[in-house]
């Protein structure tokens, strides 16, 4: 981070403005970035403190403003990190440094441990996470909330509760409250060291990679045989441009082999290879189709590499 341009991911929470502090600090050099979506009169004033802090500490500041209609955390976490791709590719920025801190990493634990997840999905959440162009930076991992709390209240800084992390109908809250930080209150130790023993598991997984073919926006890689981690590689992908699956739509790729995301990727699996590219409703020529049929591209990829007029066809 020190030698990195990055880019602070802000919100004037407990998390945030611990962090914010601990990295001046230590003299590490950072703008940042906050969002409103509008949906509390609080966030007004949250933007206003980080505006502040910018002022103070001699900060650039990066402020996204959403209409949300609806709150839905999945969403909301794409317009969030859409919002930072866009500002660390137009100001090359290296690194996007986050808040998330060790009870959050449990919280994912459970949430994932819950639905039904193996180590892929249950390790979902590390100190580094490479997206491409830049790489994410979680310092915090480590660190219990209630350390960021006391810290704060020792050195008297202003940090904002968010009233909805009291709203127990997002599921987020529903753990935290009743499972995570009563668990940690007692096991701390025992969590970090599961933690470091899952991730050394992982890597060992994951150790030989994969070699992936791209093409501008078009990703090309050999299925491993397992969807999971066939699914964990396209999820991957997906981050370093800025969309994040849900549960749900890991499901319908595992079921369906051949979908449209979000209306905005198009994902097929095959027999030998998975393909990653933007939807697109390009018409095609007949004999761009026909290179595609002979080399058994799957149909919802074919309109964005003839857009590209992909090597790959031609």
């Amino acid at each position: 981070m020190k030698n990195g341009k990055n880019l602070l991911a802000f919100s004037g929470g407990v998390d945030s403005s611990a962090l914010f502090h601990i990295l001046v600090s230590y003299g590490i050099d950072f703008d940042m970035a906050i969002v409103d979506y509008n949906l509390r009169p609080q966030s007004k004033d949250e933007v206003e403190y980080a505006k502040h802090l910018a002022e103070e500490h001699a900060k650039r500041i990066f402020i996204g403003s959403v209409a949300m209609d609806k709150f839905s955390e999945g969403e909301a976490r794409n317009v969030r990190y859409r919002f930072f791709q866009n500002i660390i590719q137009e100001h090359s920025y290296q690194n996007l440094i986050t808040a998330h801190q060790l009870n959050d990493k449990l919280e994912w634990f459970f949430m994932q441990f819950s639905k039904g997840a193996g180590l892929l999905e249950l390790t979902g959440m590390s100190e580094f996470d490479f997206r491409g162009e830049y790489r994410i930076i979680r310092p915090l991992i480590d660190i219990p909330k209630e350390r960021l709390l006391q810290y704060l209240e020792e050195n008297n800084i202003r940090y904002f509760i968010d009233s909805s992390n009291f709203d127990e109908s997002y599921k987020r809250n529903y753990f935290r409250h009743n499972f995570t930080n009563k668990f940690l209150n007692e096991f701390t130790n025992g969590v970090l060291k599961s933690f470091q023993y899952l991730e050394e598991d992982r890597v060992l997984l994951l150790k030989d990679g994969i070699s992936i073919l791209r093409e501008e926006k078009f990703y090309r890689f050999e299925s491993s045989g397992n969807d999971r981690v066939d699914i964990y590689y396209i999820d991957k992908i997906l981050k370093r441009n800025g969309y994040i699956l849900s549960a749900k739509q890991r499901e319908e790729i595992r079921e369906k082999r051949e979908v449209v995301i979000g209306g905005e990727w198009a994902i097929a699996i095959t027999r030998d290879f998975v393909y990653i590219a933007p939807y697109s409703k390009t018409v095609m020529s007949k004999e761009f189709r026909e290179k595609c049929r002979k080399k058994r591209i799957p149909n919802l990829i074919r309109p964005y590499l003839f857009d590209i007029q992909s090597d790959v066809v031609l």
